[in-house]
């Protein structure tokens, strides 16, 4: 019979075994359970070294990880419980191979050729080693959590920086229509703006955009914190695209907006991201030193780009197509004697429109740069917060994306940096956000998109 180790920490009431898939995810997880014990099997250690080389993401977490065990580990032996950023109670230790004989084993019922079960296995220990606490598996592995309840071990998602109820999600607009008297609405095209106390709207937010509609006229209008006002969005055009409905209105609104300076357009396929955002790109050139466009690679068959011939410009080409086709589009609006088809010609030539892959944006400072991220919803919370971070003056960020279209592994609708983003900064004043809902792009796409 295996005597149950007493912990130093007896307020604790739960440990939870960390899955190398959260410790990728954030390396400063361990952080945040506050009062609980955190156990790592030593197999997830294994996974982690691994990871420790390359410039993704995945790898700096891998590395930041590690640092952060050697350091506040030094002096003390890791497979005994040591306490987490100087807590009285959690405690944090890595579960060396299991040695302990349980009821079930996950190597026997499931094979012994994965990790994986080594780590059920962990869990199972703890849980036989520990009867009094509960023991809960944390993995961002979906099928590892199934397994789990299957050998009848608690298991959840990690919680951090996921939204709670995605259904909610802020939308950037406020009511469906808000009414106003014809004399409200006649100021409002006469000056540009009323104050938000000339309406029934309460609690907007920064940038806000509101359908305003009177007995005989409508309009659309944002809100603007620093005057308390509602400005009105005027029809305006990029580079010569034009808004097609009210959403793209208001997107272009604030593309356009020099005040906004982080922008995020969420929509389905063929709702005009990114047609809409190079088109404002373009139209604002002369304000920027330089246009970024760039996208999370996710490569088929799980080879990084590094297998495929060329250049790094070479590399990338294949996973920007879908942005040189709505650049091509915008082109293709002149002919090919026109200054403006000219102008993004050379603009392509001496890039002033530039690939910027995001394994390398790590260290820099962007300043003056107009940036686009394309499918931003396969990026992690903390991949939106490094590229952020390295805006310098005069820049400005234009995040897109479809949150239910996620092509990377242990990222859902809820977990995602797009959303994360969404949900975290909707009140800043520099902030603007659209849902694109109407697909624009041509019947067929229409007919995929809302039957398929």
């Amino acid at each position: 019979m295996v005597a149950k180790k007493k912990l130093e920490s007896d307020d604790a009431k739960k440990i939870f075994v960390l899955d190398t898939s959260v410790l990728l995810y954030d390396s400063n997880a361990i952080k945040n359970f506050e009062e609980n014990n955190v156990a790592i099997p030593i197999q997830v250690l294994e996974e982690i070294d691994n990871f420790k080389k390359g410039n993704d993401t995945k790898n700096f977490e891998a590395r930041q990880f590690i640092r952060y065990i050697d350091r506040i580990s030094e002096g003390q032996l890791i497979n005994d419980w040591i306490p987490i950023n100087g807590s009285k109670t959690g405690r944090f230790k890595v579960v060396l191979h299991d040695q302990h004989p349980h009821r079930q084993d996950a190597e026997k019922t499931l094979g012994s050729a994965k990790y994986d079960h080594k780590i059920l296995n962990c869990a199972l220990s703890l849980n036989e080693e520990y009867p009094d606490k509960s023991v809960i598996l944390v993995s961002k592995d979906i099928c590892l959590r199934l397994k789990a309840k299957a050998l009848n071990i608690t298991a959840e998602d990690y919680e951090t920086g996921k939204i709670k109820n995605i259904n909610e999600l802020y939308t950037g607009f406020g009511e469906e229509s808000v009414e106003v008297s014809d004399i409200t609405m006649d100021k409002l095209k006469k000056l540009g703006f009323i104050k938000l106390s000339d309406t029934a709207i309460e609690n907007a937010r920064a940038n806000q955009y509101f359908r305003l509609k009177s007995k005989h006229n409508e309009a659309l209008a944002y809100y603007e914190p620093e005057m308390t006002a509602l400005r009105v969005v005027e029809e305006s055009k990029a580079f010569g695209i034009g808004a097609l409905n009210d959403e793209q209105e208001c997107a272009l609104n604030a593309l356009l907006n020099p005040r906004v300076k982080l922008v995020t357009i969420q929509g389905v396929a063929g709702t005009g991201k990114t047609l809409l955002a190079l088109a404002a790109a373009l139209e604002q050139r002369r304000e920027f030193r330089q246009i970024f466009v760039s996208r999370p690679i996710v490569p088929l068959g799980n080879n990084d780009i590094g297998f495929l011939p060329g250049d790094v410009k070479d590399k990338m080409d294949p996973y920007m197509q879908s942005l040189w086709d709505n650049l091509n589009y915008i082109k293709d609006q002149y002919r090919k004697t026109d200054k403006n088809f000219r102008l993004i010609e050379e603009m392509m030539k001496t890039e002033k429109i530039a690939i910027a892959p995001l394994a390398y944006i790590r260290g820099r400072s962007l300043v003056k740069i107009f940036f686009i991220v394309d499918e931003a919803q396969n990026l992690t919370p903390h991949e939106v917060k490094t590229i952020i971070s390295r805006a310098g003056d005069h820049t400005k960020i234009v995040f897109m994306g479809d949150i239910h279209q996620i092509d990377t592994p242990y990222l859902d609708s809820q977990s995602n940096g797009l959303s994360y983003l969404i949900d975290r900064v909707r009140d800043n004043p520099i902030f603007a956000h659209i849902t694109l809902e109407k697909g624009e792009r041509s019947q067929l796409a229409n007919i995929a998109n809302e039957y398929l």
